[in-house]
């Protein structure tokens, strides 16, 4: 068996992660990137592509639903945490090409 071959066998033995960690763990990484705590002033500056404003209040609803179904003991399937990622990777090029 090649070296490759016997990582990858050990790897089907490890414990699949929960959903709920997984989305847990996005949720906290999208806010670490994503400034969801600036004024409103400082994100009208001009002609945008995409409104910053409303994209961030889109994306701060969208954690601030998911951490209440988790809380709530719900629990995400992994094309919600796929979707959600998505829109938030969206969310956060938006942003950067509008410079923030």
């Amino acid at each position: 068996m090649h070296t490759l071959q016997r990582a990858m066998a050990k790897d089907q033995n490890l414990p699949k992660a929960k959903p709920s960690i997984a989305m847990q763990t996005l949720l906290d990484q999208a806010r670490a990137q994503l400034p969801l705590d600036k004024s409103s002033a400082s994100l009208c500056r001009g002609p945008c592509k995409g409104c910053p404003k409303k994209l961030l209040e889109f994306a701060n609803q969208e954690i601030e639903d998911w951490q209440a179904m988790l809380d709530a003991a719900e629990e995400p399937k992994l094309g919600d945490i796929s979707a959600l990622a998505k829109r938030l990777s969206k969310i956060k090029k938006a942003l950067l090409a509008n410079g923030f």
